[in-house]
């Protein structure tokens, strides 16, 4: 597959052609190969055959049954009958000036959510940014999927088909994942663990690649270093002080700074893994020298990357502004000094609502004007 850069272009919105409907048959994207097998064996196929689906599946980013050449054509119409590949419908996909594309699925519940696939030059490869839940619970006051509010849990076959679809889709061979998009993916816990297992193994992507982001579920923060998994845990911090993250974090008043930190520690203690503290920068909230200096002192001989991310606007009533880019720059000089390795996200795909918080499945907005 082309790892070339998409040419930069005006910002289009491409429905897809095909019908969206509900899908009602099983999907076999989400199966394991020892699930894959057991339902072969239902079908009164052999073995071999699970093996050869979850080549096409994973590895091949298959999406129809027919492209599936290697089979015989009985069998594939024996898995049309009975399965569907994936469970996500793709509805349709906007692109960015960057190169930035943003889908919208269908999932067979009816519900909808979003996916972003990205682009760096410095790294030469393209990372996708996968939702865990329907809408969100957790609502931070400066992120569009928290107005959504909580809908649902996505399933393991939700979480892996959005991968799969869209390297499918942009023909892009993506080797990094975060999960990043819509939702908490520590309180849809299981079902996301399991996602990244099947996306490691079966579509080989490597687990120092996927990386797992959450707003500070502690409990699950704990469980997570138990798993024995090597891949990138990034914390959204965003104020290094309860009376500011109480203000733009909610979560803060049940996992407050110092318990957060204190789990924080237990995990690269028993994982021996560096984390990442994204913090979300905010005009006039947590931008000041004094949060610079107090969010160096916290991470003080912690092993943690910081991640500044200037703020991406979600709509002008939620009265939020990014800071200067002087003030970002001071702010990251500061914490620097304390010998932090300290990077400002470079902003992808805002003129079509892609960035970092802005995630809030616009696309139904505008198709339905």
């Amino acid at each position: 597959m082309s790892c070339a850069p998409p040419s930069s272009e005006t910002p289009i919105t491409s429905p897809v052609p095909a019908a969206v409907e509900t899908v009602t048959k099983p999907a076999l994207i989400g199966k394991n190969l020892e699930e894959l097998t057991a339902l072969m064996a239902d079908l009164g196929e052999k073995p071999f055959r699970a093996k050869q689906l979850f080549q096409w599946l994973y590895v091949k980013s298959a999406r129809k049954f027919e492209d599936m050449t290697d089979l015989a054509k009985p069998f594939r119409q024996k898995l049309a009958d009975n399965f569907t590949v994936g469970p996500l419908t793709m509805v349709e996909r906007q692109v960015s000036a960057d190169g930035t594309r943003k889908y919208l699925f269908k999932t067979p519940t009816g519900q909808t959510i979003e996916s972003v696939l990205m682009y760096f030059e410095d790294r030469d490869t393209y990372s996708i940014c996968i939702s865990s839940q329907v809408g969100c619970a957790v609502d931070c006051k400066f992120c569009a999927t928290g107005k959504l509010g909580f809908k649902q849990n996505l399933t393991v076959a939700d979480i892996t088909d959005q991968y799969l679809a869209v390297q499918a889709d942009a023909g892009k061979d993506i080797r990094n994942i975060v999960m990043m998009g819509q939702g908490e993916p520590m309180l849809n816990y299981d079902n996301v663990i399991a996602a990244i297992r099947l996306l490691n193994t079966a579509a080989e992507v490597g687990i120092r690649h996927i990386t797992l982001s959450t707003s500070g579920i502690v409990p699950k923060i704990d469980a997570l270093a138990k798993e024995g998994m090597q891949l990138v845990l990034a914390v959204s911090l965003h104020a290094p002080d309860d009376e500011t993250r109480n203000k733009i974090m909610p979560i803060n008043t049940k996992y407050p700074v110092a318990e957060l930190m204190r789990s924080i520690k237990d995990y690269i203690g028993t994982t021996g893994r560096r984390v990442t503290i994204e913090y979300v920068m905010l005009k006039g909230i947590n931008d000041s020298q004094w949060h610079a200096e107090k969010l160096a002192e916290l991470l003080r001989g912690v092993k943690v990357n910081i991640n500044l991310i200037p703020y991406n606007p979600i709509g002008d009533s939620y009265g939020f502004e990014r800071p200067s880019n002087n003030t970002i720059m001071r702010f990251m000089e500061t914490v620097m000094a304390s010998g932090k390795k300290v990077t400002v996200r470079v902003e992808r795909g805002s003129d079509i609502a892609a960035a970092c918080g802005q995630l809030a499945n616009q696309y139904i907005e505008k198709t339905s004007a």
